[in-house]
């Protein structure tokens, strides 16, 4: 049964969601068609593309994704304040970056407009804006639709590109947004194509990793993790990036190995510290989708806010407390 969107984002709960898009008929429509032999793997830039700038519009910073042959991945961080905060001006020159605006708008923005009666209506226009950017129903609209027209253009056809609009999952706390990160770093490395983090193209962990041989910052939607800020009053991941580097390295080079055995004794101090154990954490970083499992958190949190919304239980992915 479809659960409705009001009971999957819920911003008074967490500000973090794993979102995933798949193509139609879960298709090679992003990569190589064995069917058609045709390589449609330069649609994965498009995705790509499209994702940084919708975020860059958008008040919502991405956390980790992956874009893949069939399907996406992404685990993003919706900043409400940053929204609440901007000037009516700012909201504007956001929207126009993805849209066109009305007259009405473009008027009031040259002052010419005199009528109460139309500054109040443009007026409600940027209060729709404003909370259409931090909604995430329309940060994912924004990206599917696009790259839909676009490969249908291409394609010379009709009809839906995306198998559904996205799914989601609300990540309720810090295990939770360290083990889907993870899950979707470790995509590709997964999917076998790419053997290291460094070389599995299209994801978050890439362009850190990129981003540090470098010696540039992180790119400017991306959400920063705990060692990238300073202070304690700007939000992050509250985690250094390179324990979450290593951690993605160990657990990537455990999948491969396809071993249920030995741990490796590199292990990351990270697990110990979130106690998550080693074999539960393997079983996470492999078999996070699960279905209808629309929450990832500790028991207690998802029946918590289950209860919240009325509910008599969660259905969710289950992390030890």
């Amino acid at each position: 049964m479809t659960v409705p969107r009001s009971q999957l984002v819920y911003l008074d709960t967490t500000r973090y969601y794993h979102c995933v898009t798949r193509c139609v008929r879960r298709g090679f429509l992003c990569g190589y068609d064995p069917h058609t032999h045709k390589n449609y793997e330069y649609r994965r830039k498009w995705i790509e593309d499209r994702l940084f700038l919708v975020a860059s519009v958008y008040c919502i910073e991405i956390c980790s994704h992956a874009i893949m042959h069939n399907h996406y991945h992404l685990v993003a961080y919706v900043d409400k304040e940053k929204a609440m905060q901007l000037t009516d001006f700012e909201v504007i020159n956001r929207w126009q970056i993805l849209h066109s605006l009305p007259t009405l708008v473009k008027r009031m923005v040259k002052g010419e407009l005199s009528s109460k009666a139309q500054l109040a209506a443009a007026r409600a226009l940027v209060v729709k804006w404003r909370k259409q950017l931090y909604d995430l129903s329309w940060f994912m609209k924004e990206i599917n639709q696009y790259i839909a027209r676009k490969a249908n253009k291409e394609d010379e056809c009709k009809g839906h590109f995306w198998e559904s609009r996205f799914t989601s999952q609300a990540l309720l706390d810090d295990k939770a947004l360290l083990a889907t990160m993870s899950y979707v770093d470790l995509n590709p490395i997964r999917a076998g194509i790419a053997k290291t983090p460094e070389e599995s193209q299209f994801t978050s962990a890439h362009h850190r990793i990129i981003a540090i041989q470098t010696g540039q910052p992180s790119l400017p939607y991306f959400h920063p993790f705990q060692s990238e800020v300073s202070g304690n009053n700007t939000a992050c991941i509250p985690f250094s990036l390179t324990d979450y580097l290593e951690l993605i390295d160990w657990s990537g080079r455990q999948m491969k190995d396809g071993k249920k055995g030995k741990i490796s004794d590199a292990l990351p101090p990270i697990l110990k510290r979130v106690n998550i154990p080693t074999n539960q954490w393997n079983d996470i970083t492999a078999n996070l989708e699960r279905p209808r499992a629309i929450m990832v958190g500790t028991k207690d949190r998802i029946d918590e806010v289950a209860r919240m919304k009325g509910r008599l239980r969660g259905s969710g992915y289950c992390l030890p407390s």
